[in-house]
């Protein structure tokens, strides 16, 4: 799907995202309701232009949806193989462990959830409850790891 987006610049832009079927209308609705909000995103481009590489992806804060790949450390695969999950800035909103392992590097010095910076996504802002209202939980929920980036429509 095209979808219209708020940039960091302020301006409006057109970015893509792989979602299967059912996902489409919650995504969609979500999308024109974070657009509406003016939440920022830095980039929304397919995973191709990274070479289907997620860490690619993530170290550019794209915001993308559809990927092939498993869960990080296993071999299960991830909702984003099925295109039922999309991670919205990478960069401001990380993957962290209770370890300190925090995924995008640059994403370090947004672990700290108390802050408040351009497309950071917090527990009780509008981000969540767009997602929530469209049906779709968020990883910053999970008690660890903390995927601050990720929302699906399974939770998982």
């Amino acid at each position: 799907m095209r979808v219209t987006h708020r940039g960091f610049d302020g301006e409006v832009h057109r970015g893509r995202l792989v979602v299967h079927r059912d996902s489409a209308q919650p995504i969609l609705r979500t999308m024109r309701e974070l657009y509406r909000l003016h939440f920022p995103i830095r980039r929304m481009r397919l995973v191709d232009a990274y070479g289907a590489d997620d860490h690619r992806s993530m170290d550019a804060d794209n915001t993308s949806a559809f990927n092939c790949r498993t869960v990080a450390g296993t071999s299960r695969w991830s909702e984003h193989a099925y295109g039922h999950a999309i991670d919205v800035n990478p960069i401001e909103n990380p993957y962290a462990t209770a370890d300190g392992y925090v995924s995008p590097p640059a994403g370090a010095p947004y672990e700290d959830r108390s802050q408040r910076a351009k497309g950071l996504i917090h527990r009780r802002g509008p981000v969540v409850a767009a997602f929530r209202n469209n049906g779709w939980e968020w990883g910053g929920n999970w008690s660890w790891p903390k995927d601050y980036q990720h929302f699906s429509a399974d939770g998982g």
